[in-house]
């Protein structure tokens, strides 16, 4: 008797998982207008990059735990700043704050850019790194180091998408966005609501668009901490 109710609410978590699934998508198809976009976000596996115990949410519109006080970020969130960054295939992206991988994944999967990834936490980095390999993208950019100071080597960049909050711009990121370029980035105090700016690069100069109030965990490092906020 104890086995088959088990096996009762296993297929009844299984249900609910999938009926989860199948109302976020939905939901996403609402908001998002890029179809290459929904097809990525539909294929990439949410809760391959969610610990074991938190899987069963996986497809609840919220951010999760993940480990060494980091979250993965709500997924309509996720794909809206990516929509916002207006890619198109032959550009370049770089993304502060690696995370659990997942955003790394849907941008991968788009096919049609170079990605470039950088995260400060050894430990995340390793277990990302790692994960990303054995689900097939072996063809990223990925560095543990101090996103403060962006990756020159590789800069310009065409976008880039910042995911964690810092109080003020770091200038190494402006520096290293291309002409033209987009960059989405959560400004503000820790464990206050954040402002998602857009900045657009025009003649050297950024022009900035409030796209919405968020919650990001703080930016870490070095780089952060050594510089007086704007």
């Amino acid at each position: 008797m104890a086995r088959i109710r088990k096996i009762f609410f296993q297929d009844q978590k299984k249900e609910l998982f999938f009926e989860n699934r199948e109302k976020l998508f939905s939901e996403i198809e609402k908001i998002i207008q890029n179809q290459e976009l929904l097809r990525v976000f539909k294929k990439v596996p949410r809760e391959r990059f969610i610990p074991p115990s938190h899987q069963d949410d996986a497809y609840c519109d919220c951010a999760l735990p993940i480990g060494f006080g980091q979250t993965i970020s709500q997924p309509s969130l996720v794909v809206q700043m990516i929509e916002l960054l207006q890619l198109c295939p032959g550009k370049k992206v770089l993304e502060i704050g690696t995370g659990s991988g997942y955003q790394t994944a849907l941008l991968a999967e788009l096919g049609y850019t170079e990605v470039f990834s950088v995260e400060i936490i050894p430990e995340l980095f390793e277990r990302t790194a790692k994960l990303l390999h054995d689900l097939g993208y072996q063809h990223l950019n990925l560095k543990l180091d101090d996103g403060y100071v962006g990756w020159a080597e590789y800069a310009p960049y065409d976008a880039i998408v910042v995911t964690a909050a810092p109080e003020h711009i770091p200038p190494a990121l402006v520096q290293q966005l291309q002409e033209g370029g987009i960059m989405l980035i959560p400004v503000g105090a820790p464990d206050h609501n954040q402002i998602l700016w857009k900045i657009v690069k025009e003649k050297g100069q950024i022009k900035m668009e409030n796209v919405g109030t968020v919650v990001f965990v703080p930016f870490a490092g070095k780089g952060i901490r050594n510089q007086p906020s704007a």
